[in-house]
């Protein structure tokens, strides 16, 4: 069997391991990563990247037919708008391959040694990877699990036939005429809305009070206006019971009755689970918190030169967190002083109209005990959201009212998620309600709301 000996190991080329293989090998760190699949790993191949790309198509093809409809207030017309979901899927293919091999570019040019196969664990500094050409002993002085999360099936609907996944409907060929949608979190309802949007009949079954339970009721009623708007049938408080007799339609089941919703697919979205089977773990003695590796600010394990990224040291579930913890990582294994802050990581959900947060909501910032001070100021008084026709939402701070550090920044609106990077940078420099205020905003664009925001928490906003 043929043996590498190396500095630092990484298991998993998704966001976090290949961000902490690239860095380390920017360090000068002997790096050597692994990983059955291409890299980038669900976000990339079936995850982030290619759901966007959906989206994406959906909101263009949506436009076209209202504008064939008559229904726009811009003065265009079409004729005849038409999709063919497999050029769109082709697209979206060529846009993923043309990543993932930028990925595996930047690997090599920080000189970080690919071995394509499946890892496991023999001991906590030897791992065996199974390729093939044949297996390989990895010897190492650290490693990093980032070994991802992947979808959680319900043991009624296991994935099969007409029950998909999300990986199988960033796949689909052919818009299917009606799609039912089990889980109301934000998965589900991107990929819900994009399928309404190609033309799908649509139904969301969500078993807990409402849709998207991560944001609060404030911030998800602008995406309930447009789910009604586009004819999704949204339940709540319904249990999926199972497939019917003959497979084609999902046994519902609210306040003691019982409904069955005829689909063509049944998409599951419930969750997504830690990869913890195959990979050894039976062979280290590592904590964990619920099914989830335990790690601590620095994202070490229990075990000594062990750490642990991404989806499988649990929530929140984002490519840019693995991504952070990753960088992090690689300079600790660098000699570095580096802790993880978690405060600042955005939360960004592309329904329509898109969602994004960093930092607490108004009550969580109360149910700190202190005393706060909250500004919300709509799209429909800003001029370039007058512009673009999608007035709908608004930017909300929440600060202090002793000392006006601002605890969170929310927006929904069309759009939004662009305006994360700029929440993050306010709350990672601990900054004032006057300094957002102060901070000249170019005009016309939707960022001038943020400082409306800030000005309508400080009581004088200048444009409502």
């Amino acid at each position: 069997m043929k043996e590498i000996t190396t500095k630092l190991l990484v298991i998993g080329a998704g966001p976090g391991g290949y961000v902490c293989a690239i860095r380390a090998g920017q360090l000068g760190i002997d790096t050597v990563i692994v990983d059955a699949g291409r890299p980038g790993g669900t976000c990339l191949t079936v995850g982030c990247i290619p759901s966007k790309a959906l989206i994406h198509a959906a909101d263009e093809y949506f436009m076209a037919r209202r504008m064939a409809d008559g229904g726009n207030r811009l003065g265009i017309s079409v004729a005849s708008p038409a999709i063919d979901l497999g050029k769109t899927m082709d697209w979206k293919d060529g846009i993923v391959g043309r990543l993932t091999s930028g990925v595996t570019g930047l690997l090599q040019k920080a000189r970080v040694k690919i071995v394509h196969g499946r890892a496991r664990f023999r001991d906590g500094k030897t791992v065996e990877v199974t390729t093939e050409t044949g297996d390989q002993l990895i010897r190492a002085e650290n490693i990093v699990i980032a070994t991802g999360s992947e979808p959680v099936a319900l043991p009624n609907l296991p994935f099969g036939g007409n029950v998909i996944s999300s990986t199988e409907a960033l796949a689909l060929r052919r818009v299917p005429e009606r799609l039912v949608v089990v889980g109301g979190g934000y998965i589900g309802l991107e990929l819900g809305t994009a399928f309404a949007k190609l033309g799908s009949q649509v139904s969301v079954v969500e078993a807990t009070p409402r849709v998207l339970p991560q944001y609060d009721a404030e911030l998800v009623r602008p995406v309930l206006r447009r789910l009604k708007e586009l004819g999704v049938r949204v339940l709540t408080e319904t249990s999926a019971k199972g497939l019917d007799s003959d497979g084609q339609g999902l046994m519902v089941e609210a306040g003691g009755a019982t409904e069955t919703i005829t689909a063509d697919k049944i998409l599951v979205t419930v969750g997504r689970k830690p990869r913890m089977e195959g990979w050894g773990y039976e062979e280290l003695d590592l904590d964990r918190t619920g099914r989830f590796l335990r790690i601590d600010e620095r994202c070490r394990t229990s075990m000594r030169g062990i750490y642990a990224i991404g989806d499988v040291t649990g929530e929140p579930m984002l490519a840019h967190r693995a991504m952070a913890q990753g960088e992090m990582v690689a300079e600790i294994v660098a000699g570095q002083k580096r802790s993880w802050d978690k405060r600042a990581i955005p939360a960004v959900c592309f329904t329509d109209p898109e969602i994004v947060g960093v930092g607490l909501s108004p009550d969580e910032a109360r149910a700190t005990g202190v005393e706060i001070k909250t500004g919300v100021f709509p799209f429909s008084a800003n001029g370039r959201a007058m512009t673009t026709a999608w007035e709908d939402g608004f930017v909300r701070a929440v600060a202090r009212s002793d000392n006006h550090v601002v605890l969170g920044l929310h927006a929904v609106g069309q759009g939004v998620s662009e305006l994360a990077a700029g929440f993050s940078l306010a709350i990672e420099m601990g900054a004032r309600l006057e300094d957002v205020a102060e901070t000249t905003h170019a005009h016309p664009t939707r960022g001038e709301a943020i400082q409306e925001a800030a000005l309508m928490a400080l009581g004088h906003a200048l444009h409502l």
